[in-house]
């Protein structure tokens, strides 16, 4: 049951059955490829993260939301040429409109690319983090946060490669080296506080998969074939999506789905946390070669003129950073933008 009550609208899986003898194993894969196909979004419980982790998390979440606005543009995304830090309300774009939300981005804390004055654009990428030190509670709780999603997503995409009937590391050499983690802490505020309903626009996500944490307040919306699908809120569970990379390397077996939020009622607020899988920048994705059954169930991934899919990971995912948030853009990227 979802919240209230409510029935389910996406499939649940345990993750825990992946491991529980053989039996289990292959009926959790067959639940899962016809999920990732059907649906493109499933419920995930038995990820093996302790809800006191959870906990901290939201807490510590809730506490930087909390500072003083000079406090948190003081760490704003137009500081970084990583596109990481805070973003107020209404500042970045999907689909031409503003996304009413605050938010907080983060990735992998490593040092710059080797500057070479061939360098691809998407080099730029790589660097450090923006922090508050009014809050050293919320750094510590999202890189811990970062780390175990990773691993979560790494046992995840393993069984997607054995739903493909595929060796289970087919994925590996495109995460090995610095795999791309994104790690994006938001508060949608109700309607009382901001004009319009686009929490976020209608979109997918880019990447291998999406972790997404909620707490207690609807708002996610999957598109479905009769309409808009709620996603509401489950104790304990992630809401998994299917990224466009995995949509690619599978041509289409598995389904990236459009998905929007829909801002909270007035006198209520949303606190959700999306963790981002994706390969390592510099990979290429390849085409799966699937067994003639699976492959003749394939679709061909699904071609959107508004926002085409490359298949080398960091134009793809530059692309996706220059439109959303024009203010770094215009920063940090003007001979690309210009």
């Amino acid at each position: 049951m979802g919240i209230a009550g409510k029935p389910l609208t996406l499939p649940l899986l345990d993750l825990a059955r992946l491991d529980a003898g053989p039996g289990e194993r292959a009926a959790f894969l067959a639940e899962l490829r016809a999920a990732a196909r059907d649906v493109g979004f499933f419920y995930l419980v038995g990820h093996g993260i302790p809800a006191a982790q959870v906990a901290a998390l939201q807490a510590s979440a809730r506490a930087f939301f909390a500072l003083p606005e000079a406090d948190k543009v003081a760490v704003e995304m137009v500081h970084s040429a990583q596109f990481r830090g805070y973003t107020r309300v209404g500042w970045e774009i999907t689909r031409g409109a503003a996304d009413l939300r605050e938010q907080f981005d983060i990735g992998p804390e490593r040092g710059p690319w080797p500057a070479a004055p061939d360098n691809p654009p998407w080099t730029r990428l790589q660097g450090a983090n923006l922090w508050a030190p009014q809050v050293p509670q919320f750094r510590a709780a999202l890189l811990a946060w970062q780390e175990a999603c990773g691993q979560v997503s790494i046992r995840l995409l393993r069984a997607f490669a054995l739903a493909l009937e595929q060796d289970p590391e087919v994925f590996q050499p495109l995460y090995a080296r610095d795999p791309h983690q994104r790690v994006k802490v938001i508060r949608y505020p109700g309607q009382h506080e901001v004009t319009g309903e686009q929490g976020v626009g209608a979109h997918k996500d880019s990447g291998f998969l999406t972790l997404l944490l909620q707490d207690t307040q609807p708002g996610l919306q999957v598109e479905g074939p009769q309409g808009w699908i709620a996603a509401d809120p489950v104790p304990g569970a992630f809401v998994v999506n299917v990224g466009e990379l995995l949509e690619l390397a599978s041509n289409g077996y598995l389904r990236a789905t459009v998905h929007r939020v829909v801002s909270p009622p007035a006198g209520h607020d949303r606190l959700s946390v999306a963790f981002f899988f994706g390969a390592s920048l510099e990979a290429t994705v390849p085409l799966l070669t699937l067994p003639p059954r699976l492959a003749a169930e394939a679709r061909g991934p699904a071609s959107d003129p508004q926002n085409p899919m490359f298949h080398t990971v960091g134009d793809n995912y530059m692309k996706s950073r220059l439109r959303s948030h024009p203010d770094v853009a215009q920063r940090w990227y003007g001979d690309l933008v210009g």
